[in-house]
């Protein structure tokens, strides 16, 4: 039989010609760039990074100045838009299983709340959200005026402020008897499952618990291993403590709960997904809704939930970029000011898209790793 009468022949033959016409034209594409490049006298390259920013930035994690090279500019970038997608993806997670939980209540008033929530986040841009909560950070009450939350917070238009833990030297030693207390309380558990069945067993475990709780608290106040910095009203601001500039507060915020909506959704249909067989069999056997959804719905849900939740997580650390809106100088913030500042703008847009790239592969190889762990394994 002639070789282009072979399946195998021609979809090897087709690929292999797809290759090629890739190759192709991203080989006219370099090309075209370089000439451009040379035409504009631009040059494509790193070498800026040890150059002397110049870049005043004032929402710094680590210290930072003016007379600092780029790269460690670049550092900075890095950092916050770390900080800002780590911490929002925590809180809409949180978030976002309220509204999904809260969604299949049999409450109207809940369920109706969290489907107007839902409907209005999904409906409108992030970045019309994000400019409307600017707006309200900017009518908030003044340094005097601050409002005042309980915990020694303080909330006014030049951000938030919250005591600042400190570690005390006992802090170890509390650390080492909480251990102690959850190890025993653990081994407890084990031996009373092994000896004691039905109601005892439930009994001895509470009372495990129980006591490894008091034993943990009691260490915590004998050796008080914690100490707060409360921050204090001065003349013109405040001092100590932490303080979170509206900046941050307002992309937090946007990205919270935007993408919480989206996240609520998925919660909804993956505990929906579960057979009602499950939950009526738990109900059978004596459970409460709450421990039902909790033991039994959820963890079987999770194996629906956790693929479009690694889409959400790469969404929320993405729409980090729209920071340029309210001010933060996140990654895609400061490479911004280093084009303008070096004159190498595709320099510097390789080397942020690299970075959200390896952000992005990364989140998806957690996400993927956790995924398998909680699929059930088929014989």
């Amino acid at each position: 039989m002639p070789p282009w009468r072979d399946v195998r022949f021609v979809r090897i033959l087709a690929q292999l010609l797809v290759l090629a016409g890739v190759v192709v034209g991203g080989g006219l594409l370099l090309l075209t760039l370089g000439e451009n490049l040379r035409a504009s006298r631009l040059t494509f390259g790193f070498d800026f990074l040890n150059r002397t920013s110049g870049m005043e930035i004032s929402q710094s994690p680590i210290p930072y100045s003016s007379t600092d090279t780029f790269a460690r500019a670049f550092a900075v970038g890095l950092l916050n838009t770390l900080l800002i997608s780590v911490v929002g993806i925590v809180l809409a997670t949180l978030l976002g299983i309220v509204v999904g939980v809260a969604r299949l209540s049999t409450n109207w008033l809940a369920r109706n709340v969290a489907a107007g929530y839902v409907e209005v986040m999904r409906n409108t841009p992030l970045l019309v959200q994000l400019v409307l909560i600017v707006a309200v950070i900017r009518q908030l009450p003044g340094v005097v005026e601050s409002i005042s939350l309980p915990g020694s917070i303080y909330l006014n238009s030049r951000g938030l402020y919250f005591p600042r833990p400190e570690l005390e030297p006992t802090f170890w030693l509390w650390l080492g008897v909480a251990g102690l207390a959850i190890t025993a309380a653990l081994l407890l558990r084990r031996v009373s499952n092994r000896r004691a069945e039905g109601r005892m067993r439930a009994l001895l475990g509470s009372l495990t618990v129980a006591a490894a709780v008091v034993v943990i608290g009691v260490a915590w106040v004998a050796l008080s291993p914690l100490a707060f910095d409360v921050p204090e009203l001065q003349r013109f601001n405040f001092t100590g403590g932490v303080a979170v500039s509206p900046a941050f507060t307002a992309l937090l915020v946007g990205l919270v709960i935007y993408t919480a909506a989206f996240i609520g959704e998925v919660v909804r249909g993956g505990i929906q997904a579960v057979r009602r067989g499950q939950v009526e069999a738990a109900y059978a056997i004596g459970l409460t809704p709450g421990q039902t959804l909790r033991l039994i719905v959820f963890p079987q849900a999770l194996r629906i939930i956790v693929p479009p939740l690694t889409s959400q997580y790469l969404n929320l650390t993405k729409n980090s970029s729209l920071a340029l809106a309210v001010g933060y100088a996140d990654l895609f913030a400061i490479g911004r000011t280093m084009a303008n500042q070096t004159g190498q703008p595709l320099s510097v847009i390789v080397l942020v898209m690299a970075i959200y790239l390896s952000l992005s592969l990364f989140t998806s190889l957690v996400m993927n790793v956790y995924n398998r762990r909680v699929q059930v394994v088929e014989h």
